[in-house]
């Protein structure tokens, strides 16, 4: 029987390193991920090498993952690798020489207003599940909140009169953001739904599940994704959206400031990348249109 060395490096880790028991879930989520994409290379995990792993990281940058979180997966398949060269599993360690994911960076993933609008249609909205992922479509596009403030949301979050919500971002900060009349008449569809429903006027949060429960990060990406697909447009998910949003904004000249409030960023300098964004976009259109380009 084939050892599991993922198992063992975990155990490793709570018994000898004695790492939270969170960290430990992050790692173990982080490597089996890394043995999915190894199996779909018809290899094992422990035989990966530098051009393997570069490539996973490559995928997780295509999925829409920001250089932080590809960094924390990162650290998890390092100390992986160590383990196993430490424990006479492996000679070398494949990711010795492999850059750092900041310096891997790419601009955002976005949708253009055409595949955005495509994405927006795809929900039923006759029924009350179409009616919910239609809101929470409409409401990602028009508003730019992370996926984990949309499912923090509770019905009284939401101003429907004057058109804006409250959300708690990062560092439990308020923030208070406008709402446009689509996203609004789609919440309002769906709440009629929910209106109808007698045993659900104890829940307070915006979006639950068909029995009732608040809506997971888990089930929205996972909604997001499959509307995606159901699109043609790939890999679609809620943090493009978000991107999706801010792009959109600054090229319809709203300015970095006001986009940085929206979306709820501390710092100025991570809004900026979206300046790049449209900047790159600005210089495709120059190649494909102008004449003498």
């Amino acid at each position: 029987m084939a050892r599991d060395l993922v198992a063992e490096f975990l155990a490793y880790l709570r018994v000898e390193r004695g790492l939270a028991a969170n960290t430990l879930e992050a790692y173990g989520r982080d490597l089996a991920k890394l043995a999915q994409f190894a199996t779909g290379r018809q290899k094992d995990i422990s035989t990966l090498e530098r051009a393997d792993v570069a490539a996973f990281v490559e995928s997780l940058f295509g999925a829409g993952l920001d250089a932080r979180s590809v960094e924390r997966a990162l650290v998890a398949i390092r100390n992986f690798y160590k383990f196993l060269v430490l424990d006479g599993h492996r000679r070398t360690d494949p990711t010795v020489t492999l850059a750092q994911p900041k310096s891997w960076q790419t601009l955002p993933k976005f949708l253009t207003p055409e595949e955005m609008e495509k994405l927006l249609q795809q929900p039923d909205i006759t029924t009350e599940v179409g009616a919910r992922d239609r809101a929470v479509l409409e409401l990602l596009y028009a508003t730019g909140l992370r996926v984990s403030e949309l499912c923090s949301l509770k019905i009284g979050d939401v101003n429907r009169d004057v058109g804006y919500l409250v959300c708690l971002g990062k560092g439990s900060k308020e923030r208070q953001v406008p709402i446009g009349r689509s996203a609004l008449t789609a919440v309002t569809r769906y709440l009629q739904f929910r209106a109808a429903r007698r045993d659900d006027q104890s829940n307070r949060y915006l979006f639950v599940t068909a029995r009732g429960r608040p809506l997971t990060r888990q089930a929205c990406w996972k909604m997001v994704s499959e509307y995606g697909k159901q699109a043609g447009l790939g890999v679609v998910t809620p943090h493009m959206i978000r991107h999706t949003f801010a792009t959109h904004l600054l090229e319809h000249g709203a300015d970095l400031r006001s986009v940085q409030l929206l979306l709820g960023h501390a710092d100025l300098a991570t809004t900026q990348i979206y300046t790049h964004v449209t900047s790159e976009r600005l210089r495709e259109t120059y190649r494909k249109f102008h004449p003498r380009s």
